[in-house]
């Protein structure tokens, strides 16, 4: 994030009780985004190792695991994992004419199609299962248990508190 210049008092208000000067906080959101793009690379990169073996890319991964439970339309894959639209639609088709997925007739809505892994493609998600899991023992290893756990629920509030504020400046336009 861009360093902007921080308000005095007599510039802004100061926000909640924490008495955290608004260059304080500006800092905390530079280096908590900072932080989750250097993350975000990372797990794609290893996303991709460990997709290829199953002849998958990390954006099919990702795209089939959002429907592995059930069946999904591309807006709500897109929705669910926070990418557009057209990246899932993309990934979507491709999965589909490989015959890893396939799209079905959706009930509530006659043009939105669903899409759902065929077979093929829960073997493919079936065959990243082992690094997946070894990933996980190491990650879990390196952390402990806790602190991996509560690295999990601090990154879920994030995500739900930029969502909330998003949401709130959609309002208020």
């Amino acid at each position: 994030m861009p360093d902007l210049p921080a308000e005095g008092p007599a510039g802004g208000p100061e926000g909640p009780a924490e008495g955290l000067p608004v260059r304080a906080r500006q800092d905390l959101l530079s280096r908590a985004a900072l932080g989750v793009f250097r993350l975000n690379g990372r797990f794609l990169t290893v996303s991709e190792e460990l997709a290829r073996p199953a002849g998958l890319t990390a954006a099919w991964w990702q795209v089939l695991g959002a429907v592995l439970r059930e069946p999904l339309p591309v807006a709500g894959i897109a929705r669910a994992m926070g990418i557009t639209r057209q990246s899932v639609q993309r990934s979507a088709d491709l999965l589909a004419a490989k015959g890893l997925a396939e799209y079905v007739p959706n009930p509530a809505h006659r043009r939105a199609k669903l899409l759902r892994p065929t077979e093929a493609g829960r073997a493919a998600i079936a065959r990243i299962g082992p690094g997946h899991a070894e990933l996980a023992t190491r990650l879990t290893e390196e952390l402990g248990e806790e602190a991996f756990a509560e690295t999990v629920r601090v990154l879920e509030r994030l995500a739900a508190a930029l969502d909330a504020l998003g949401e709130q400046s959609l309002r208020s336009q």
